[in-house]
Formats: C-alpha cells, sequence, structure tokens
C-alpha cells in the first residue's frame, strides 16, 4: 500500500501515534499508516491477544478500529504539539468476516460535517482487502478541535 504522506507530515503522524499509545487504545496497538484531511488508514497487527475463544479477531477489536477509524477521519493536525480531538456520538457496526493473526487496516473517510459535528464511513479489510466489518459513525469535535490548529497535545 502506498502511503499519501508528504514528508512535511511524517513527524506530525509520528506524533500522532504516541498520544494513542496511552489508556485504552494503547493496549489495542494500532499504528497509523497514513492520514490526511477527510481520510486515515489504521494498521493492526492481529496477535493473540487480538482473538476470541474461536481464534479469530475479537468484535470489540474490529469495534475499536472502526470507532477511532471514524473519528481520526475528521480531526488531523498537521501542527507539531497539537492535537484535534472527538468524541462518539453515535457508531453502526456490520461484521462481515472473520480473520486470524496478520495484518488489518481500518479506513475511514469523513462524509460530511459542519463546525462541530461529523460523520464518516469506515472499513476493517484483512491482508488480501476482505472486508471484515463495516460502519458509520457520527463524531463531535471537542472545544478547540473546532479550530484546524487544534489543542495543545496533553498527556
Amino acid at each position: 500500500m502506498s502511503s499519501s504522506l508528504t514528508p512535511d507530515a511524517v513527524p506530525a503522524l509520528n506524533q500522532a501515534a504516541e498520544k494513542f499509545k496511552h489508556g485504552f487504545l494503547g493496549t489495542i496497538g494500532f499504528h497509523f499508516l497514513e492520514w490526511e484531511e477527510d481520510r486515515v488508514v489504521l494498521g493492526l497487527n492481529v496477535v493473540e491477544k487480538h482473538l476470541n475463544l474461536g481464534n479469530v479477531i475479537h468484535g470489540g477489536v474490529l469495534a475499536t478500529l472502526l470507532d477511532v477509524s471514524g473519528a481520526c477521519s475528521g480531526t488531523y493536525c498537521p501542527y507539531p504539539g497539537r492535537v484535534r480531538k472527538a468524541l462518539t456520538l453515535s457508531l453502526t457496526t456490520t461484521f462481515t468476516g472473520q480473520a486470524g493473526p496478520g495484518l488489518v487496516r481500518a479506513i475511514g473517510v469523513k462524509r460530511a460535517g459542519g463546525n462541530r459535528i461529523f460523520n464518516s464511513s469506515m472499513e476493517v479489510l484483512d491482508a488480501n482487502d476482505r472486508l471484515l466489518a463495516f460502519g458509520e459513525g457520527t463524531f463531535r469535535l471537542r472545544g478547540g478541535s473546532e479550530d484546524p490548529k487544534g489543542v495543545p497535545v496533553d498527556y
């Protein structure tokens, strides 16, 4: 997969990834493959801790990837030391396939929105581009995140 990142965007992407190493999302262990205005691609190397009793990726992991990719599709911030944040207002999920260990990708695309609320569509694909899950979400930008410059990073 080719990345749409410009050299100037790489530091911002790496800094964004650091933000997601804290708390619950840090336990999932996803990484950013691409991130630009209105679109994000997350990667996850599925390992044993991500599997359910049937030895396939747990639905909760898929739902988390849908949620995060949807929110990130509307919160791109290329400014070093700054971030934009959103919270989920609604999330629909449909599970369509199963996968065991290996790379999966979550793609989020912002479809519409105003100053504070936006809608995204998301999908999770396995390494062979088979659809594992898809969804739609409505997200609200947190205070200060309406500005493309976001707010200072606070760990």
